[in-house]
């Protein structure tokens, strides 16, 4: 089967599934695992590179505002890959392709490709999206058994922090302006055992006042804006040290949100874990080669 993907958290699916080679084109994001970057890339963005993060969120109300695409999609290239299947998502308008134009091309292609749509707004749709996809590839079984490995992690993380004190967490998905951890963020806090102050679960994240944020009083703030990598991440978190500073927080901490917390695939699960490392190190150890910054002493200037 020929596959393309169109979501970058399909990719890793795709990947974790053992369905690589099937992988025929992906997106320009498309970095995990390395082998997919250098797959054929069906996707670019209209938005100019170097942007800084209010700007970006400045570039993207306007564009979506006038109604147009974040996104282009590569129909020439497409069609010579002849898909049998084609994975995408309808769940964030700023996060992918649109549904309706993916649905539009592969209607005029020769290959009569499948459209497979996943918009997990949990973390349990997430797993149920490998399931899905495994089903979709005619590997129903590999499916099962990288669901049942995910969960056993999870498990693992659940029984670890069971009998721990939960700590209040702040979890900020955009820094300027501030915007809440939604969808599968609140879920992951508690699993990793702390409380979720802000933000719900199975929700778009929404966008917040820095003043409005200071009645949460958390205990930990974790900085994880979308699509960002941890130095970014730790960037955005400084040039906003004295809004973080003003919540009272005892520890902040900035995260790899790329490749933990934004893509809704297999690695929201190292995600979990890594916030219960941060939030209880004592009783979960990081797991490998996931980055994070602890930014408290930099945060607390007093």
């Amino acid at each position: 089967m020929r596959i393309a993907s169109l979501v970058h958290s399909a990719t890793e699916m795709l990947f974790a599934l053992g369905l690589g080679e099937s992988a025929v084109g992906v997106t320009h994001e498309c970095d995990y695992p390395p082998a997919a970057s250098e797959l054929p890339q069906l996707t670019a963005t209209v938005l100019p590179a170097g942007l800084s993060a209010g700007e970006i969120d400045t570039a993207v109300k306007q564009v979506v505002g006038e109604g147009r695409a974040l996104y282009t999609l590569d129909e020439v290239r497409l069609r010579e890959l002849e898909p049998d299947l084609i994975v995408t998502q309808a769940v964030c308008e700023v996060c992918a392709v649109s549904y309706d134009d993916v649905v539009d091309v592969a209607d005029r292609l020769p290959s009569s490709p499948r459209v497979l749509q996943q918009d997990p707004s949990t973390l349990g749709e997430v797993l149920d999206d490998v399931i899905r996809l495994g089903e979709a590839a005619g590997v129903p079984d590999r499916g099962q058994a990288v669901r049942d490995r995910l969960e056993e992690r999870l498990a693992a993380v659940r029984a670890a922090v069971a009998e721990a004190p939960r700590p209040r967490v702040l979890a900020l998905e955009w820094l300027d302006p501030p915007f809440l951890g939604g969808h599968w963020i609140p879920e992951m806090i508690e699993l990793a055992g702390g409380e979720s102050v802000a933000g719900t679960s199975g929700q778009k994240s929404p966008q917040a006042e820095w003043e409005e944020l200071r009645g949460h009083d958390p205990d930990v703030i974790v900085s994880m804006p979308c699509g960002w990598y941890l130095d970014d991440s730790r960037a955005q978190a400084l040039a906003h040290r004295d809004e973080l500073e003003s919540l009272g927080a005892q520890r902040v901490f900035a995260v790899d949100a790329a490749s933990t917390f934004s893509r809704p695939g297999p690695r929201l699960v190292d995600g979990v874990e890594l916030l219960a490392h941060l939030l209880h190190p004592e009783l979960v150890e990081p797991p490998e080669a996931i980055g994070f910054a602890d930014l408290t002493a930099q945060i607390s200037r007093s």
